[in-house]
């Protein structure tokens, strides 16, 4: 019976040169000349920390890193900014990166399947959901759905079997 698996996995190598191409930039631009401005990025804790001096500079930056994560096709929705915050000189902002499927977000699209009205049968496997059905047309229906929606994370149909 043919099947995939819905996952929404984040590519960390691509994330890595999105923040180092970032960091390149940020040295070569004139109008960060002299400032102490920098993003670092947490690999173990999936966050992203950008440091500056003002807070339209951390906004400057910030519009760089998408940018970059645009250039290497990486879904934006997996970016999640926090407030800023002002310690004494400095403006941070961390931002947290979404990997993996958490439970809710799993039966919000599980939910989404059934509501549709396509005959495809889903369920949650831990960090994944398997969509199974008798025709690929169906399976295809159902990417086709999800594709059209926004669940706040990018999702990426693999394991693809007949």
């Amino acid at each position: 019976m043919p099947s995939f698996d819905i996952v929404s996995e984040l590519e960390i190598f691509e994330v890595n040169h999105a923040v180092q191409n970032t960091q390149k930039e940020i040295q070569t631009r004139f109008d960060f000349r002299g400032s102490e401005v920098s993003i670092e990025l947490n690999e173990k804790a999936k966050e992203i920390k950008i440091s500056a001096e003002s807070d339209f500079q951390v906004e400057q930056v910030y519009n760089m890193l998408e940018n970059h994560f645009h250039k290497r096709k990486i879904d934006l929705q997996s970016l999640d900014p926090q407030k800023m915050t002002a310690s004494g000189k400095h403006t941070v902002q961390v931002i947290k990166l979404k990997d993996g499927l958490d439970s809710d977000t799993a039966k919000k699209i599980n939910k989404a399947i059934k509501e549709s009205g396509i005959k495809a049968q889903s369920s949650i496997q831990g960090d994944k959901i398997r969509v199974t059905d008798k025709k690929r047309d169906t399976l295809q229906q159902v990417m086709a759905f999800l594709k059209e929606q926004q669940f706040g994370l990018p999702l990426q149909f693999n394991n693809f079997k007949d």
